[in-house]
């Protein structure tokens, strides 16, 4: 498995995880939503920017 799809399936379960959260079919508390979409824009980049020096 390559490192671009790895991330590509990390961005895709960040991005439920917020929907979910954000929807509250999921309860966390806020601080965590916040932190995980943190985390969803740093993977996005790294996983875009990769894909973009790869191909």
């Amino acid at each position: 498995m390559s490192i671009i799809l790895l991330l590509g399936i990390a961005n895709i379960l960040l991005l439920l995880f917020q929907l979910f959260t954000g929807m509250h079919w999921i309860r966390v508390k806020i601080g965590l939503h916040r932190k995980a979409g943190v985390l969803l824009v740093i993977v996005a980049a790294i996983h875009g920017l990769i894909a973009i020096v790869a191909h």
